[in-house]
């Protein structure tokens, strides 16, 4: 794999641009065309490249695919409690709303005010858009702040989410308490929007303040 690395960077290859052919590769790396599939095999789960069909491998746009499976066996082997990957998540989420405050565009700012506004409106049925909508939420502050680094990073905490998230939502068991949950996000995005970037932030405290504390109350350590 390091010798394909290599070669992207040797050649200056971009995402979107393809490698040479199996076999053009394996004579370049002089070894096997087996080994070198099972190369390009292996970049590909880490989305260094993209492999579709009979085409040529090509540079791939890194996401946060690769580090979520790594977060998730790290929580699922009893390395990271959820806990701890809660007090990670929010060490870099006050640091992306107060950037997001700074830098996001109008469009990505009416974008976090529709989020909330559907939110509100989902209320009423079963936890699962609320689930997506949050995580889009959440994706989008990270994207907008203009870091593509937090974005990725914020973004492999949601294969973790996803298994706990109906857990904090039973957890709510009131509609008050799962309002006033939206209430918090309706703050964050008014704040951002404002481009408040102090008052984002502490919104953002409290979000986490009261997610550590549902979890918490509902075992989840």
């Amino acid at each position: 794999m390091t010798g394909i690395r290599d070669l992207i960077r040797a050649q200056g290859l971009r995402p979107g641009d393809p490698l040479p052919s199996e076999a053009a590769l394996a004579e370049h790396l002089g070894v096997s065309r087996p080994v070198t599939r099972e190369a390009l095999r292996g970049l590909a789960t880490l989305r260094i490249l993209d492999i579709g069909g009979s085409r040529k491998a090509r540079v791939a746009l890194p996401d946060a695919s690769a580090l979520s499976l790594v977060l998730d066996h790290a929580t699922y082997s009893r390395g990271l409690s959820i806990q701890q990957v809660l007090d990670v998540r929010r060490t870099l989420e006050l640091r992306t709303v107060g950037l997001a405050a700074m830098r996001r565009s109008d469009a990505e700012a009416t974008e976090l005010l529709d989020i909330t506004a559907r939110m509100v409106a989902a209320l009423e049925g079963g936890h699962t858009e609320l689930m997506e909508l949050d995580i889009r939420f959440h994706s989008l502050i990270a994207k907008a702040s203009g870091n593509h680094l937090y974005a990725m990073l914020v973004d492999s905490f949601w294969i973790v989410t996803r298994q706990t998230w109906a857990i904090g939502w039973r957890s709510r068991a009131t509609y008050q308490n799962r309002r006033d949950n939206i209430r918090c996000h309706e703050r964050i995005a008014t704040a951002i929007t404002a481009q408040d970037a102090r008052r984002a932030e502490a919104a953002m405290s409290e979000h986490f303040d009261s997610a550590v504390s549902v979890l918490l109350r509902a075992g989840v350590t």
